[in-house]
C-alpha cells in the first residue's frame, strides 16, 4: 500500500472515530440536560399553586391552538404543567439558543431598569443562558422566529396541528390594549391558512384566560377561521374576537388582580373590573 493511500486510511479513521465521539458526547449531554430539566420541573411542580381548568370541552377533538394572556412567567409555567392533553407552546427561539439568550433576556426582561443597576441584569441574562437553554429545549417548545427561521416555526407548528396537538400561544406585545391585555401581535393568525390549504380543515382559535390569583386558566368557546373571507378582513377579525373574548371572560370572573404582561411591580397590577 502506497504511503499516500496509508495516510489517507488513517486520517478516515481518526475522522471517523472523532464523529462517534461526538456523537456520544452529544447524546450524553442530551441525557444530562433532561435529567435537569426533569429536577426542574419538579421543584416548579412542587412550589407553583396547581392551576384548574375551566372549559376544557371548548377544546375540539382535532389540533387547534389556544391563544391567551402571558401572565409574565405564569403562562408558560401554567401551561407546560397543568393544560391538558397533547401540547405544544411557542416560545421565543433566541432563549432556545444559549449565545443570543442573553441579549435577548436583557433586551426583552430589564432593559427599562434603572441605569445604575443595569450592569447587575447584564450580568444576570449571561448567569440564565445555561438554564434557559436547557429548560427550553426539554420543555414542550416551539421556537418562534422573526427572520428567515420562521419557516422552521410555520413547518413544526403544522405537524404538531395535524397530529392532533393544542399549540398554545402568548401573542400580546407591550401596547396596551385594555386593563386586562395588551395588543396582540397578529402573525400566530397565518398558520390558518397555511393549515387549511394543507388539510382542507379551517382551524379553531381557543381564546385562554389564565388567572394566577384564581389559580384557574379559563378556555372560551373557539373562534373558527373562515377561509370565505378576504384574508386581510379575516385576520384582523381573529385577531380582535380573540381580544374582545379573553377580555369578556375576565372581566366576568369574581373581582382579582391580574397579572400583566408588563414586568409591573405588584401594587401596580390593575384588577379585572372595578367595585
Amino acid at each position: 500500500m502506497r504511503q499516500n493511500d496509508l495516510q489517507s486510511e488513517v486520517n478516515n479513521d481518526v475522522k471517523k472515530t472523532v464523529q462517534t465521539e461526538n456523537k456520544k458526547k452529544t447524546k450524553a449531554n442530551r441525557s444530562r440536560g433532561v435529567v435537569v430539566y426533569k429536577i426542574i420541573r419538579f421543584f416548579v411542580w412542587l412550589f407553583y399553586p396547581k392551576i384548574k381548568v375551566v372549559g376544557a370541552e371548548n377544546l375540539p377533538e382535532e389540533g387547534c391552538m389556544v391563544i391567551g394572556n402571558h401572565s409574565q412567567m405564569n403562562g408558560p409555567i401554567a401551561m407546560e404543567l397543568y393544560f391538558p392533553g397533547k401540547r405544544m407552546i411557542w416560545c421565543v427561539g433566541e432563549m432556545m439558543n444559549m449565545k443570543e439568550v442573553p441579549d435577548y433576556a436583557f433586551r426583552d426582561f430589564w432593559s427599562d431598569k434603572p441605569g445604575w443597576i443595569r450592569w447587575f441584569y447584564r450580568i444576570l441574562s449571561y448567569i440564565i443562558a445555561p438554564l434557559s437553554y436547557c429548560i427550553f429545549n426539554n420543555a414542550h417548545c416551539i421556537g418562534v422566529y422573526h427572520d428567515k427561521r420562521s419557516i422552521f416555526t410555520f413547518r413544526d407548528t403544522l405537524k404538531y396541528l395535524k397530529n392532533g396537538y393544542r399549540v398554545i400561544v402568548f401573542p400580546e406585545e407591550k401596547k396596551e390594549y385594555n386593563r386586562i391585555l395588551y395588543e396582540f401581535q397578529d402573525g400566530f393568525a397565518d398558520i390558518a391558512r397555511l393549515h387549511y390549504k394543507r388539510e382542507h380543515q379551517p382551524l379553531s382559535f381557543v381564546p385562554m384566560y389564565l388567572a394566577p390569583r384564581l389559580k384557574t386558566m379559563f378556555l372560551g368557546e373557539p373562534v373558527i377561521y373562515d377561509p370565505t373571507n378576504d384574508w386581510e378582513v379575516e385576520k384582523v377579525r381573529i385577531k380582535e374576537t380573540l381580544m374582545e373574548r379573553i377580555t369578556k371572560m375576565a372581566e366576568e370572573l369574581p373581582r382579582h388582580r391580574v397579572v400583566p404582561y408588563a414586568n409591573l411591580p405588584k401594587k401596580q397590577y390593575p384588577y379585572n373590573r372595578d367595585e
